[in-house]
């Protein structure tokens, strides 16, 4: 574990000095294309439960949150994951953003902090955790991730059941070469993706 988050903070530090030229660029683009902040804060459950707010681009209109409960009937997400592919409140630019995964970077302050890791099981909202039974609580044992292997193995397209497979069983095997080749697929994935809406 001394290792992983070791890793982590050089690895974060890294990508976040690299991002700081581009970050303006990103942040000029989502503040022509709609009006509103250009980061979102959502809060995420994290490592044992513990809450936190994760940080992302923002790639939906300001009001996203309230039109929910007016698309939910229309939910295409597995288990209690929420997911549209045309899901309306994401703009122009946020498409673009979530196709590549762009959205996500600024979770590397994230990271750099200590609420997550770079990779790890996805960072669940609360509504989410409220309906875990069994085993699937497991994925709480250690950080949520930017990314792992839920990232690299088909993402949305994926059912809950096979996503929560897939967390369990980094929790229960991962490694830091493990973590390492994730890394490595997890490039290949954006400059190819699937999955990503």
């Amino acid at each position: 574990y001394l290792f992983k988050r070791g890793m982590d903070i050089v690895l974060s530090a890294i990508a976040l000095i690299a991002l700081a030229p581009v970050t303006p660029l990103i942040a000029l683009a989502i503040a022509i294309d709609s009006r509103g902040p250009v980061f979102f804060r959502q809060v995420r459950v994290g490592r044992d439960g513990r809450e936190f707010r994760m940080l992302k681009f923002r790639t939906m209109s300001t009001d996203a949150e309230e039109r929910l409960d007016d698309l939910l009937a229309a939910n295409e997400g597995a288990g209690p994951l929420f997911k549209l592919k045309s899901d309306p409140r994401i703009t122009r630019v946020g498409r673009i953003l979530r196709k590549y995964s762009i959205d996500e970077l600024p979770q590397f302050w994230n990271v750099f902090k200590g609420d997550m890791s770079i990779v790890g099981p996805r960072p669940p909202l609360p509504r989410e955790v409220n309906e875990y039974s069994g085993t699937v609580g497991r994925r709480l044992y250690i950080n949520p991730g930017i990314t792992g292997l839920w990232q690299i193995s088909g993402r949305s397209d994926l059912s809950w059941e096979e996503s929560i497979s897939l967390d369990l069983r980094y929790v229960e095997n991962w490694s830091l070469t493990s973590d390492l080749m994730i890394m490595w697929r997890t490039v290949k994935v954006m400059a190819s993706p699937s999955g990503a809406y």
